[in-house]
């Protein structure tokens, strides 16, 4: 097993993931249409006693879900709204697709979340409204609260990932400069029945956390978002409408987030339908049936990525030289999601930035792989998905004239790998569970 090989396994086992997680099939294995009644998860509704089915929904796999909830329901449906990334598109005959910008929220998707609202306003107890929630939400379902302009939320969004916050507060805040977050889209489709089909990319899939949380109870505050600025120092850094507008939910000015036990929330329910876990299973499977040793790791990855990488990277090292925790041929696979803390002016991601510093650290082991990758197909404000490195990564580039050191100061993974050809490019994939990586370990000539 040659790093070639294990490369060529790796992007394999990546690709295969991907599959495990397709939101069309996600739906149609877990929602049936049974005569006049619609089954989620074991779960009736009897569509006879319905006026109206309106379907909505935001996110990157939000096109893919309405695809086949069209293909479920036909012309049951009365009308509907969903919002995903721009390119992360397919035909829909029904439901109405806008597309909007990520990470950063912009006008596309402002205007698709007002198409929602003026959708399900005005609804009664007889109509059902079927959401659709994926990764990506957040920043596609845009409604900032009165007095707060797109222009503040775009910059606070920016300030918020550059100071290496994680996605539990970033989410935290937007939840409370926002009308549809922090289960307000379901105060606003009450008294309606609200069925939400939920594609996590959220570490242990918190309901409030995914999508900041759109249809569920928020377990946040106008006080947990004020200690957030103060934390990373952003007081003076972000809008004075955002902070103003904080302070006065402090002071009870604003009404909180609806919170769990609000009597909205009876008639709303939540279903997960695919997550990281079925991700990393499918690829524990064909890395199983590639005659890897396989194991994937208990915790999800969190927190900062050049700690997480060096962890790999240690554990490729042991894997190889003791075979603990388990023996060559070897694959490792674990998932979440970490932050990077921007310090240049580069272009790149956290699974290309993972990437690179896991090169500088397995540099000169023979037979070693590593791969970080998002499942959505996008790695920050790139085209990569992510990247991929061997044992020889760092002596290529240097042959090449390419200081790793330098890039990984500058924040310049993306140019880095792409100079080595080493990007990996999946295009949209229309689904998003957060990332996968994958160590591979061969055995010493």
């Amino acid at each position: 097993m040659n790093e070639q090989f294990l490369k060529t396994s790796a992007k394999n086992i990546f690709r295969y993931s991907l599959k495990a997680v397709d939101p069309f099939y996600a739906i149609k294995k877990r929602v049936k249409l049974v005569e006049d009644n619609l089954w989620v998860e074991g779960f009736p509704y009897r569509l006879k006693d319905k006026k109206r089915i309106l379907v909505i929904g935001a996110g990157k796999a939000s096109a893919s879900m309405a695809q086949a909830v069209e293909r479920i329901l036909g012309p049951r449906i009365h009308k509907g709204v969903v919002v995903t990334k721009h390119g992360y598109v397919a035909p829909l005959r029904r439901i109405q697709l806008l597309e909007g910008g990520h990470p950063l929220p912009d006008k596309g998707g402002m205007e698709g979340t007002r198409r929602i609202l003026k959708l399900i306003s005005n609804l009664d107890q007889n109509d059902l409204v079927i959401c659709l929630i994926s990764g990506g939400g957040s920043a596609l379902l845009v409604s900032p609260s009165p007095g707060i302009s797109l222009k503040d939320t775009k910059e606070l969004t920016d300030q918020l990932l550059r100071c290496g916050a994680d996605i539990k507060e970033i989410n935290a805040i937007r939840k409370h400069i926002s009308q549809v977050k922090g289960g307000r889209l379901a105060q606003m489709a009450h008294p309606a029945q609200v069925v939400t089909l939920i594609l996590s990319d959220v570490i242990g899939s918190r309901l409030d956390s995914i999508a900041s949380g759109p249809t569920a109870p928020d377990t946040t505050t106008f006080s947990d978002c004020l200690k957030i600025i103060q934390k990373y120092k952003l007081i003076d850094r972000i809008p004075p409408s955002i902070l103003a507008h904080l302070k006065k939910g402090v002071q009870g000015k604003i009404e909180e987030t609806p919170k769990q036990g609000s009597p909205i929330f009876k008639r709303v329910k939540n279903f997960i339908i695919g997550s990281n876990s079925l991700a990393l299973e499918a690829a524990k499977q064909k890395a199983d049936a590639l005659g890897f040793n396989t194991a994937i790791l208990s915790r999800p990855v969190s927190g900062d990525t050049t700690r997480a990488a060096v962890k790999h990277a240690s554990l490729a090292e042991r894997i190889q030289e003791k075979g603990d925790p388990i023996s060559p041929p070897a694959c490792l696979i674990s998932g979440g999601e970490t932050t990077v803390k921007i310090r240049g002016k580069g272009l790149g991601g956290r699974n290309q930035e993972f990437v690179l510093v896991g090169a500088t650290k397995i540099a000169g082991l023979e037979n070693v792989v590593m791969l970080s990758a998002g499942t959505d197909g996008t790695d920050g404000p790139t085209d990569a998905a992510g990247a991929i490195c061997d044992g020889k990564t760092t002596r290529r580039a240097l042959r090449k004239g390419l200081d790793p050191k330098q890039y990984l100061n500058n924040n310049d993974s993306y140019h880095f790998f792409q100079k080595l050809k080493d990007l990996l490019k999946t295009g949209p994939t229309n689904t998003n569970v957060m990332d996968i990586h994958l160590v591979l370990v061969g055995t010493k000539r």
